[in-house]
């Protein structure tokens, strides 16, 4: 079949030629239910059937690759797709580098590879579990439609990965299959394996963060994942790199919505003082360092996901061809074998902040927390301008990465948005500085009104520049039942 173009006759869509897979199509028919089942239980609470103006591949050709209509979501078509395979393709790293990419998983690396393929799969249904509550405080149309958008391909990145586990992994893979339907975000006793997808998403502004620090970090691994010598898991999380696009796309613009109607507000009422927040509230937005705390909150459980800064399983998954680093391919410099290179990493030595060179194979884990961080300040800049152009004196920055973690090498001490390190008491004295307090939850949750009206924003954010496929700003993205 043309790898390009999507089989659509079947239950699942694919073009990996599923009709001629006659074992793999089975497994995950019978699948399917319970996956259903999931998606009734914990999908979009009170939305299943709405129409929702949704996009959903028919190609993985980069050009018109998706088409947009209206679907209820439990009837959308969530397929298995893979980006067309790269004729002649070589590792581009690690021990095996310069041999032909492998078709199949090789035995010595299987363990490793389907840790890497589960801990993936786990994070997908995750965030959907976190968010299915926000489409009943949705602040319009669009951002209900944008939501759902996302979820939608959190469920088709599931697919992807379980499809992996079933054709690639046997028995184990399936039981693994199983287990991505069983575990629940946020259950004491069934949570999910990594701790930011255990966190709640409470509000709109906590989502729109969650998108774009927390989905951005899924970028990055997607990024080093699809530099992997498994051609299947490279291919898979090149097209998912497609889709993960727009999820990073409604974070960013979300936020600088954001920005945008409190800057707006402050303007118009003649408010010079960013840090004015009972006065600059009582406009009905969100105060610039209400915003720089939410922000300090989910880049600090983001830069968790990347585990410790020296690891042994990172060097051991790049030394066996399996996970690369960000964009591997377009990087010089080097021999993509990292044996003799180093790479500076910052320590804690007797409570100070030092960076050491560290054998670059150890520190891969934060060579792609620092491309991450990189990545992470561009979105950062274009809200800084919307502040600015408001002529407002305040910037939003990013944490210190020794900020609020609970992984790695800053886990066991406290230190402050600047790097600062605090005792146990100046951190309580002063964290609601830093992070969101029980009364900026407070505030931000009275805010959460759902407005349902096509073309009407909720007080606290303003409209898009640009429509969902260039649709008019009253357009009704979901139409509800």
């Amino acid at each position: 079949m043309n790898i390009v173009s999507v089989d659509y006759d079947g239950l699942i869509p694919n073009n990996v030629g599923l009709g001629s897979d006659v074992r793999v199509k089975r497994a995950l028919e019978k699948w399917h239910p319970g996956y259903i089942n999931w998606w009734q239980d914990m999908g979009p609470e009170g939305f299943q059937q709405a129409l929702v103006y949704l996009r959903t591949a028919v190609s993985v050709d980069p050009k018109g690759w998706a088409k947009f209509d209206y679907v209820r979501m439990p009837d959308y078509r969530w397929g298995i797709l893979l980006a067309p395979q790269v004729e002649g393709r070589k590792i581009p790293f690690g021990a095996h580098k310069g041999e032909d990419a492998w078709q199949e998983v090789p035995g010595e690396y299987r363990a490793m590879l389907r840790r890497l393929v589960v801990i993936q799969g786990d994070t997908e249904p995750a965030s959907v579990e976190q968010q299915r509550h926000l489409g009943r405080t949705a602040p319009s149309l669009y951002d209900m439609r944008n939501l759902f958008q996302v979820n939608v391909e959190e469920g088709r990145h599931l697919w992807a990965m379980v499809y992996l586990l079933h054709k690639y992994f046997g028995s184990e893979g399936r039981d693994e299959a199983d287990a991505l339907l069983e575990r629940r975000s946020g259950d004491a006793d069934t949570p999910r394996m990594l701790g930011a997808f255990n966190e709640k998403t409470p509000d709109w502004l906590s989502f729109f963060m969650f998108t774009y620090f927390t989905d951005r970090d899924g970028k990055m691994q997607l990024e080093a994942q699809a530099q992997s010598g498994f051609d299947p898991l490279s291919r898979t999380c090149r097209f998912m790199l497609t889709e993960e696009a727009h999820h990073m796309f409604v974070g960013e613009t979300g936020v600088t919505r954001v920005v945008q109607k409190t800057c707006e507000a402050m303007k118009d009422a003649g408010i010079d003082d960013p840090n004015d927040s009972e006065r600059v509230r009582k406009l009905g937005v969100i105060d610039l360092p209400t915003i720089q705390k939410k922000l300090n909150l989910h880049c600090s459980l983001s830069l968790d996901l990347f585990g410790n800064e020296i690891s042994t399983n990172a060097a051991n998954a790049f030394h066996a061809g399996i996970k690369g680093r960000f964009r591997e391919d377009r990087l010089n410099g080097d021999d993509h074998r990292l044996e003799q290179d180093t790479y500076p990493v910052l320590r804690l030595k007797d409570g100070k902040m030092v960076s050491e060179d560290a054998p670059a194979l150890s520190a891969l884990n934060m060579r792609l927390r620092d491309d991450y961080l990189k990545d992470c300040g561009l979105g950062l800049g274009r809200w800084n301008k919307a502040i600015e152009a408001a002529g407002i004196r305040y910037q939003l920055k990013l944490p210190h990465q020794a900020f609020h973690r609970h992984i790695g090498e800053f886990s066991a001490i406290h230190a402050d948005p600047d790097g600062n390190v605090l005792s146990d008491a100046q951190w309580e004295k002063r964290k609601a500085d830093y992070l969101p307090s029980d009364s900026d939850r407070v505030y931000i949750e009275s805010l959460m009104q759902p407005v349902i009206e096509p073309g009407r924003f909720a007080s606290w954010i303003a409209p898009p520049k640009v429509g969902i496929d260039n649709k008019p700003g009253d357009f009704e993205y979901v139409k509800l039942a």
